[in-house]
């Protein structure tokens, strides 16, 4: 149980981590005067202490986990019933703090949920705030569209000189609309795991306001029919 812990607390501290930077960058922002943006940094801040909270849970768990190790010279050892009974008693107490760490990373999820949700609700009522971002294609659009309905991976070669991008359905998205998105920070690329391993990809806030603030412009207008030639011009055609 220790070894399952020990990474999982490094990674919920990590994510504290990156969550308070991006608080920080909000709070020195010109964000910080779009109306209703208090809401969001609020928000924001209630997953940091969640996420501290998840962290807690866990770091309790590894106190409470009984421990097989010697006593002091002299102390009487435990015998087996003892020991199963205190395992037995200790193990209903574990359940519970682990349920609750799972709970709070659930309220971390859905508060990162509504902070990116209603930023772009922010926003999108007062353009006049709206950060430059990058006027997409209509394949640059259909990637980032892709990528925006989850599961989307990168793959690299061992040798680092070939790469694939995968959406979730499976279909393969081109490399040039794949760059421009990863250099706008309109995706994000999990750092990887393993070499064999691919990475995962995610669509950033940014990537997600241009999805909504350019859905509806980056419709075509349609080509115009052709007037259909007159009597007149075609009587002198010869067949």
């Amino acid at each position: 149980m220790l070894k399952q812990l020990v990474p999982a607390i490094a990674q919920v501290h990590e994510l504290t981590g990156r969550t308070l930077r991006q608080l920080t960058v909000l709070d020195g922002s010109q964000y910080t005067v779009v109306p209703g943006s208090r809401t969001s940094l609020k928000t924001l801040s209630t997953v940091v202490e969640a996420a501290c909270l998840a962290a807690l849970d866990l770091a309790e768990a590894v106190s409470d986990n009984p421990l097989e190790a010697a006593g002091f010279s002299g102390e009487p050892s435990l015998d087996d019933a003892t020991r199963q009974a205190r395992e037995a008693k200790i193990r209903a107490g574990l359940a519970d703090i682990l349920a609750d760490a799972v709970h709070q990373l659930d309220v971390c999820a859905t508060g990162c949920h509504y902070t990116v949700s209603g930023i772009i609700r922010d926003l999108t009522r007062y353009p006049q705030h709206m950060p430059p971002l990058p006027q997409l294609t209509s394949g640059q659009y259909t990637a980032l569209e892709k990528i925006a309905q989850g599961d989307a991976r990168l793959w690299r070669s061992l040798r680092g000189d070939r790469e694939t991008v995968r959406a979730g359905d499976g279909s393969t998205i081109p490399s040039k609309p794949f760059h421009l998105l990863a250099k706008n920070r309109l995706v994000r690329v999990q750092e990887r795991d393993s070499a064999l391993g691919g990475q995962d990809i995610t669509v950033t806030a940014a990537g997600l306001l241009v999805l909504d603030t350019q859905r509806l412009s980056r419709t075509e207008p349609a080509t115009p029919a052709r007037p259909a030639p007159s009597a007149a011009s075609t009587a002198g055609r010869r067949r």
